[in-house]
């Protein structure tokens, strides 16, 4: 199983990024696909979630209407579109696959930086 994300990077106070992150060795459509950071001394958070059945999504309250979290299960990725960027978003992103049958069953990314500054 592997989690790879990619598009980090340093970017100005109102900027953009897109992350993505490419999974393989796992049925990748049946599971919830998320996106977390972690800042220095900070607890890792959620930022955004995809659901595997119907894409229903769900975001963070610090993120909301900034942030679009999308699927592409023909290509095994998921991806961040991050817009009007704050200091605040600096951290390291990390992607997750979750889904819950006989046990949980729950894969992490190697995580991707993010750094806001002027």
């Amino acid at each position: 199983v592997q989690l790879v994300e990619s598009g980090g990077g340093l970017v100005q106070p109102g900027g953009s990024l897109r992350l993505s992150c490419a999974a393989s060795g796992f049925t990748f459509s049946s599971y919830v696909m998320s996106w977390y950071r972690q800042a220095p001394g900070k607890e890792r958070e959620l930022v955004a979630a995809i659901g595997s059945a119907d894409s229903s999504t769900n975001y963070a309250d610090s993120v909301k209407g900034r942030v679009t979290i999308s699927r592409d299960n023909a290509k095994n990725t998921v991806y961040l579109q991050m817009n009007s960027l704050k200091l605040e978003d600096t951290a390291v992103y990390y992607c997750r696959a979750v889904r819950v049958g006989n046990r949980l069953y729950a894969y992490w990314g190697q995580g991707t930086q993010v750094t806001v500054s002027s």
